[in-house]
C-alpha cells in the first residue's frame, strides 16, 4: 500500500465515519423538523430530509426517476473522482485532499439516498430573514474541497497535475 492510498483511505474513512455519525444522532434524537437554535440569528440545529440534490435540486420530481438519477450521477461522480486520484502524483497533496472531502461527502450522501431514499441535513444558517438551505457534514466537505481544486487549478503553474507518469 503506498503513502498515497493510506492518505486517502484514512481521510475517506474520517470523512464518511463523520458524516454518517452526525446524521445517525441527528435522525435518533431530534424529531423531523424540530430546530434547536445554537447561535441567535446565525445558526441552529434542525433536521431536514433532502429529496433532491444540492439546493433541493429535483426535489419536486417524481421519485421513480429522481432516485435512480441521483445515485447514478453519484456512482458515475464518486468512479471519476477516483480515477482522478490514481492518475495525481503522490507529491499533489493539496489536490489529492481536496478530492478526498469531495469523495467523501459524495460517498456519505450516497449513503443516505441508498438507506433513506432521501440526504439528513441538519446545519441551518440564517440571518435575519435569510436562511442557507440547511446542509450537512459531506456537504461542506463537498464545498472546501470543490473550493480548494478550484483554487488550486485557476493557480497551478508548469505542469498537468494529472498528466502521466
Amino acid at each position: 500500500m503506498t503513502a498515497k492510498s493510506r492518505f486517502v483511505g484514512t481521510w475517506l474513512g474520517f470523512i464518511v465515519i463523520a458524516d454518517q455519525l452526525t446524521k445517525f444522532i441527528v435522525d435518533r434524537t431530534m424529531p423531523l423538523h424540530h430546530s434547536i437554535p445554537m447561535i441567535d440569528n446565525l445558526f441552529s440545529l434542525t433536521y431536514i430530509r433532502n429529496t433532491g440534490a444540492a439546493f433541493g435540486i429535483f426535489a419536486g420530481s417524481h421519485a421513480a426517476f429522481r432516485l435512480p438519477f441521483l445515485i447514478i450521477v453519484s456512482l458515475v461522480a464518486i468512479g471519476f473522482i477516483f480515477i482522478m486520484l490514481k492518475r495525481l502524483r503522490d507529491t499533489e497533496t493539496g489536490l489529492i485532499t481536496a478530492l478526498v472531502f469531495i469523495l467523501g461527502g459524495a460517498i456519505g450522501n450516497l449513503i443516505d439516498r441508498i438507506v433513506y431514499g432521501e440526504v439528513i441535513d441538519f446545519l441551518d444558517v440564517y440571518w435575519s430573514g435569510y436562511h442557507w438551505p440547511a446542509f450537512n457534514l459531506a456537504d461542506s466537505f463537498i464545498t472546501i474541497g470543490v473550493g480548494v481544486t478550484i483554487y488550486y487549478l485557476a493557480t497551478a503553474k508548469g505542469e498537468d497535475p494529472f498528466a502521466s507518469k
